[in-house]
Protein backbone atom coordinates (compact mmCIF):
# COMPACT_ATOMS: atom_id res chain seq x y z
CA UNK A 1 0.00 0.00 0.00
CA UNK A 2 1.26 3.81 -1.04
CA UNK A 3 1.76 5.91 2.04
CA UNK A 4 2.12 9.44 2.28
CA UNK A 5 0.87 12.42 4.08
CA UNK A 6 -2.85 12.49 5.66
CA UNK A 7 -5.33 12.52 2.70
CA UNK A 8 -3.10 12.31 -0.19
CA UNK A 9 -4.18 9.54 -2.86
CA UNK A 10 -1.68 8.21 -4.53
CA UNK A 11 -3.31 8.13 -8.06
CA UNK A 12 -1.37 4.88 -10.27
CA UNK A 13 -2.25 3.62 -13.58
CA UNK A 14 0.17 1.55 -16.06
CA UNK A 15 0.68 -1.28 -18.12
CA UNK A 16 3.09 -4.70 -17.67
CA UNK A 17 6.44 -5.49 -19.86
CA UNK A 18 6.19 -7.60 -22.73
CA UNK A 19 9.69 -9.59 -21.59
CA UNK A 20 12.07 -8.93 -19.04
CA UNK A 21 15.22 -6.47 -18.97
CA UNK A 22 16.25 -8.34 -15.97
CA UNK A 23 19.86 -10.18 -16.19
CA UNK A 24 19.19 -13.00 -13.97
CA UNK A 25 16.17 -14.26 -16.64
CA UNK A 26 13.56 -13.95 -14.08
CA UNK A 27 9.90 -13.61 -15.06
CA UNK A 28 8.30 -10.99 -17.12
CA UNK A 29 5.05 -9.11 -15.41
CA UNK A 30 3.08 -10.38 -18.53
CA UNK A 31 4.78 -13.45 -19.08
CA UNK A 32 5.51 -17.04 -18.11
CA UNK A 33 8.21 -15.52 -15.24
CA UNK A 34 8.45 -12.86 -13.29
CA UNK A 35 11.21 -10.73 -12.02
CA UNK A 36 12.96 -10.80 -8.65
CA UNK A 37 10.98 -8.13 -6.53
CA UNK A 38 12.98 -4.78 -5.83
CA UNK A 39 13.96 -3.91 -1.68
CA UNK A 40 16.73 -1.79 -1.48
CA UNK A 41 16.88 1.50 -2.48
CA UNK A 42 19.40 4.82 -3.29
CA UNK A 43 19.00 8.18 -2.59
CA UNK A 44 20.72 10.30 -5.47
CA UNK A 45 21.09 14.02 -4.18
CA UNK A 46 22.64 16.42 -6.78
CA UNK A 47 23.66 19.29 -4.63
CA UNK A 48 25.84 22.69 -5.81
CA UNK A 49 26.41 25.60 -2.97
CA UNK A 50 23.33 24.10 -0.76
CA UNK A 51 25.35 24.52 2.88
CA UNK A 52 22.15 26.07 4.00
CA UNK A 53 19.76 23.84 3.06
CA UNK A 54 21.27 19.82 3.30
CA UNK A 55 21.73 20.09 6.91
CA UNK A 56 17.07 20.33 6.94
CA UNK A 57 16.99 17.78 4.19
CA UNK A 58 19.58 15.27 5.65
CA UNK A 59 17.61 15.16 8.93
CA UNK A 60 14.13 14.68 7.26
CA UNK A 61 15.75 11.13 5.97
CA UNK A 62 14.26 8.50 8.66
CA UNK A 63 15.39 5.53 9.24
CA UNK A 64 14.59 2.78 6.72
CA UNK A 65 13.49 5.07 3.93
CA UNK A 66 16.78 4.94 1.81
CA UNK A 67 19.38 2.07 2.72
CA UNK A 68 22.21 4.26 1.47
CA UNK A 69 22.17 7.74 0.50
CA UNK A 70 24.74 9.36 -2.02
CA UNK A 71 25.71 13.21 -2.13
CA UNK A 72 26.57 14.17 -5.16
CA UNK A 73 28.79 17.47 -5.29
CA UNK A 74 29.64 19.43 -8.29
CA UNK A 75 32.24 21.38 -6.66
CA UNK A 76 30.51 23.26 -4.67
CA UNK A 77 32.08 26.39 -2.97
CA UNK A 78 30.69 26.60 0.33
CA UNK A 79 30.46 23.75 3.31
CA UNK A 80 27.86 21.67 2.00
CA UNK A 81 30.13 19.15 1.64
CA UNK A 82 31.41 19.17 5.40
CA UNK A 83 27.94 19.79 6.93
CA UNK A 84 26.57 16.68 4.63
CA UNK A 85 29.12 14.71 6.23
CA UNK A 86 28.94 16.17 10.03
CA UNK A 87 24.71 15.40 9.47
CA UNK A 88 24.76 11.83 8.17
CA UNK A 89 27.91 9.93 9.00
CA UNK A 90 27.39 7.01 6.38
CA UNK A 91 26.83 9.77 4.03
CA UNK A 92 28.04 8.52 0.32
CA UNK A 93 30.18 11.29 -1.15
CA UNK A 94 30.35 11.19 -4.92
CA UNK A 95 32.83 14.38 -6.22
CA UNK A 96 31.42 15.65 -10.06
CA UNK A 97 33.81 17.81 -12.13
CA UNK A 98 31.24 17.81 -14.99
CA UNK A 99 28.88 20.84 -14.46
CA UNK A 100 24.94 20.49 -14.46
CA UNK A 101 22.69 18.71 -12.58
CA UNK A 102 22.00 15.77 -15.67
CA UNK A 103 25.89 14.97 -14.95
CA UNK A 104 25.73 15.07 -11.24
CA UNK A 105 22.66 12.49 -11.26
CA UNK A 106 24.29 9.96 -13.87
CA UNK A 107 27.14 10.03 -11.87
CA UNK A 108 24.95 9.05 -8.72
CA UNK A 109 22.84 6.72 -10.66
CA UNK A 110 26.21 4.96 -11.96
CA UNK A 111 27.27 4.88 -8.04
CA UNK A 112 24.52 3.75 -6.64
CA UNK A 113 23.88 -0.26 -5.68
CA UNK A 114 20.23 -0.20 -4.24
CA UNK A 115 17.61 -1.77 -6.45
CA UNK A 116 14.93 1.23 -6.52
CA UNK A 117 17.13 4.40 -7.01
CA UNK A 118 15.04 7.86 -5.71
CA UNK A 119 16.15 11.16 -7.09
CA UNK A 120 15.70 14.04 -4.85
CA UNK A 121 16.68 17.75 -4.71
CA UNK A 122 19.17 19.21 -2.04
CA UNK A 123 17.41 22.83 -1.52
CA UNK A 124 14.20 21.45 0.44
CA UNK A 125 12.06 21.59 -1.96
CA UNK A 126 10.97 17.79 -2.04
CA UNK A 127 10.00 16.35 1.16
CA UNK A 128 11.77 13.28 1.91
CA UNK A 129 8.69 11.90 4.20
CA UNK A 130 7.10 11.49 0.28
CA UNK A 131 9.90 9.08 -0.50
CA UNK A 132 7.86 6.11 0.49
CA UNK A 133 5.27 6.65 -1.70
CA UNK A 134 7.08 6.25 -4.99
CA UNK A 135 9.26 3.37 -3.44
CA UNK A 136 5.84 1.46 -2.41
CA UNK A 137 4.96 1.94 -6.32
CA UNK A 138 7.96 0.38 -7.73
CA UNK A 139 7.48 -2.48 -5.27
CA UNK A 140 3.85 -2.55 -6.28
CA UNK A 141 5.06 -3.31 -10.12
CA UNK A 142 6.20 0.00 -11.43
CA UNK A 143 9.42 0.70 -13.46
CA UNK A 144 9.24 4.50 -13.32
CA UNK A 145 7.41 6.49 -11.23
CA UNK A 146 7.23 10.21 -11.34
CA UNK A 147 6.03 13.02 -8.77
CA UNK A 148 3.23 15.49 -9.66
CA UNK A 149 2.42 19.03 -8.26
CA UNK A 150 -1.16 18.88 -10.38
CA UNK A 151 -2.74 15.68 -8.78
CA UNK A 152 -5.77 15.73 -6.37
CA UNK A 153 -3.71 16.49 -3.08
CA UNK A 154 -0.39 17.12 -4.58
CA UNK A 155 0.25 21.62 -5.24
CA UNK A 156 3.46 23.82 -4.94
CA UNK A 157 4.31 26.94 -2.87
CA UNK A 158 7.35 27.33 -5.96
CA UNK A 159 5.35 27.30 -9.05
CA UNK A 160 5.61 31.14 -10.19
CA UNK A 161 2.81 32.31 -12.55
CA UNK A 162 5.97 32.16 -15.75
CA UNK A 163 6.94 29.16 -14.49
CA UNK A 164 3.50 27.19 -14.32
CA UNK A 165 2.57 28.87 -17.66
CA UNK A 166 5.91 27.09 -18.91
CA UNK A 167 4.94 23.73 -17.33
CA UNK A 168 1.87 23.96 -18.57
CA UNK A 169 3.08 24.36 -22.17
CA UNK A 170 5.77 21.78 -22.01
CA UNK A 171 2.98 19.17 -20.48
CA UNK A 172 1.11 19.87 -23.25
CA UNK A 173 4.00 19.02 -25.81
CA UNK A 174 4.91 15.91 -24.68
CA UNK A 175 1.42 14.37 -24.51
CA UNK A 176 0.67 15.36 -27.93
CA UNK A 177 3.68 13.76 -29.12
CA UNK A 178 3.81 10.69 -27.03
CA UNK A 179 0.34 10.26 -27.06
CA UNK A 180 0.86 10.33 -22.89
CA UNK A 181 -1.41 11.95 -19.83
CA UNK A 182 1.26 12.99 -18.15
CA UNK A 183 -0.13 15.79 -15.62
CA UNK A 184 3.30 17.26 -15.06
CA UNK A 185 6.70 16.81 -16.49
CA UNK A 186 8.95 19.58 -15.35
CA UNK A 187 9.56 18.07 -11.69
CA UNK A 188 12.29 15.75 -10.84
CA UNK A 189 10.91 14.16 -7.57
CA UNK A 190 11.37 10.57 -9.67
CA UNK A 191 11.91 6.95 -8.59
CA UNK A 192 12.86 3.70 -10.46
CA UNK A 193 13.90 0.22 -10.91
CA UNK A 194 17.77 0.14 -11.29
CA UNK A 195 17.60 -2.86 -14.02
CA UNK A 196 16.02 0.20 -16.12
CA UNK A 197 18.73 2.35 -16.31
CA UNK A 198 20.15 0.99 -19.16
CA UNK A 199 16.47 1.45 -20.94
CA UNK A 200 16.61 5.01 -20.05
CA UNK A 201 19.90 5.79 -21.97
CA UNK A 202 20.88 8.88 -20.19
CA UNK A 203 23.13 11.32 -21.74
CA UNK A 204 21.65 14.80 -20.45
CA UNK A 205 24.20 17.17 -18.69
CA UNK A 206 21.66 19.92 -17.65
CA UNK A 207 17.70 19.92 -16.25
CA UNK A 208 17.00 18.60 -19.23
CA UNK A 209 17.59 15.12 -17.98
CA UNK A 210 14.09 14.78 -16.18
CA UNK A 211 12.79 15.25 -19.13
CA UNK A 212 15.11 12.95 -21.38
CA UNK A 213 14.18 9.94 -18.59
CA UNK A 214 10.31 10.44 -19.24
CA UNK A 215 10.50 10.34 -22.79
CA UNK A 216 12.70 7.85 -23.03
CA UNK A 217 10.77 5.65 -20.23
CA UNK A 218 7.81 6.24 -22.61
CA UNK A 219 9.68 4.92 -25.66
CA UNK A 220 11.48 1.94 -23.72
CA UNK A 221 7.91 0.64 -22.81
CA UNK A 222 8.21 0.87 -19.02
CA UNK A 223 6.00 0.23 -16.66
CA UNK A 224 4.96 4.20 -15.64
CA UNK A 225 3.43 5.75 -12.64
CA UNK A 226 2.82 9.51 -11.19
CA UNK A 227 2.16 9.74 -7.75
CA UNK A 228 1.07 13.00 -6.38
CA UNK A 229 4.03 15.27 -4.38
CA UNK A 230 3.58 18.62 -2.96
CA UNK A 231 6.53 20.85 -3.61
CA UNK A 232 7.78 23.22 -0.92
CA UNK A 233 9.72 26.68 -1.42
CA UNK A 234 13.66 26.34 -2.06
CA UNK A 235 14.36 26.96 1.81
CA UNK A 236 17.57 28.98 1.27
CA UNK A 237 19.43 30.86 -2.10
CA UNK A 238 18.64 30.94 -5.51
CA UNK A 239 17.70 28.24 -8.10
CA UNK A 240 20.38 27.09 -10.70
CA UNK A 241 17.80 26.83 -13.19
CA UNK A 242 17.04 29.20 -15.72
CA UNK A 243 13.18 29.93 -16.83
CA UNK A 244 14.11 30.50 -20.48
CA UNK A 245 17.61 28.64 -21.23
CA UNK A 246 16.29 25.41 -19.71
CA UNK A 247 12.44 25.50 -21.14
CA UNK A 248 14.35 25.47 -24.47
CA UNK A 249 16.74 22.74 -23.54
CA UNK A 250 13.47 20.68 -22.65
CA UNK A 251 11.66 21.24 -25.61
CA UNK A 252 14.57 20.30 -27.84
CA UNK A 253 14.86 16.89 -26.09
CA UNK A 254 11.12 16.83 -26.06
CA UNK A 255 11.23 16.91 -30.55
CA UNK A 256 14.64 15.43 -30.62
CA UNK A 257 13.79 11.66 -28.69
CA UNK A 258 10.15 11.92 -30.56
CA UNK A 259 11.82 11.37 -34.15
CA UNK A 260 14.73 9.77 -33.02
CA UNK A 261 14.65 5.88 -34.30
CA UNK A 262 12.54 3.63 -32.04
CA UNK A 263 15.04 2.09 -30.21
CA UNK A 264 12.25 -0.89 -29.63
CA UNK A 265 8.18 -0.54 -29.92
CA UNK A 266 6.51 1.65 -26.84
CA UNK A 267 4.10 -0.49 -25.31
CA UNK A 268 3.55 1.99 -21.98
CA UNK A 269 1.26 4.63 -22.14
CA UNK A 270 0.09 6.85 -18.53
CA UNK A 271 -3.09 6.96 -19.06
CA UNK A 272 -6.06 8.69 -17.24
CA UNK A 273 -4.47 9.68 -13.23
CA UNK A 274 -6.80 11.71 -12.01
CA UNK A 275 -8.87 9.58 -9.88
CA UNK A 276 -7.10 6.64 -7.68
CA UNK A 277 -6.85 3.59 -9.48
CA UNK A 278 -7.49 -0.04 -8.83
CA UNK A 279 -4.60 -2.06 -10.04
CA UNK A 280 -4.85 -5.76 -10.24
CA UNK A 281 -2.45 -7.15 -8.45
CA UNK A 282 -2.66 -10.38 -9.53
CA UNK A 283 0.38 -10.44 -11.57
CA UNK A 284 2.52 -9.03 -8.85
CA UNK A 285 5.05 -11.52 -7.17
CA UNK A 286 2.33 -13.53 -6.05
CA UNK A 287 -0.04 -10.89 -4.62
CA UNK A 288 -3.62 -12.51 -5.91
CA UNK A 289 -5.91 -10.23 -5.26
CA UNK A 290 -7.10 -6.48 -5.80
CA UNK A 291 -6.06 -3.57 -4.24
CA UNK A 292 -7.36 0.08 -4.46
CA UNK A 293 -3.84 2.28 -3.85
CA UNK A 294 -5.38 5.03 -1.50
CA UNK A 295 -3.53 6.69 1.21
CA UNK A 296 -4.20 5.74 4.60
CA UNK A 297 -6.23 2.77 4.04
Amino acid sequence: MISGREGRRAALHGRGWERSRASDGVPTLSGATRRRAPSTVSLIIPALNEAANIEWVLRRIRGGIADEVLLVDGLSLDDTVAIAKATMAEIVMVHEHKPGKGAALRAGFAAATGDIIVMLDADGSMDPAEISMFTDAVRAGYDFVKGSRHLPDAGSEDLTWLRAFGNKALGTAVNVLYGTKFTDLCYGFMAFRRDCLDALDLTADGFEIETQMVVNAVRAGLRIAEVPSFELMRRSGQSNLRTFRDGRRVLRTLVEARFAPARRRPIAKVLDLTEPAVIDLTELDGIHRAHSLQTGT
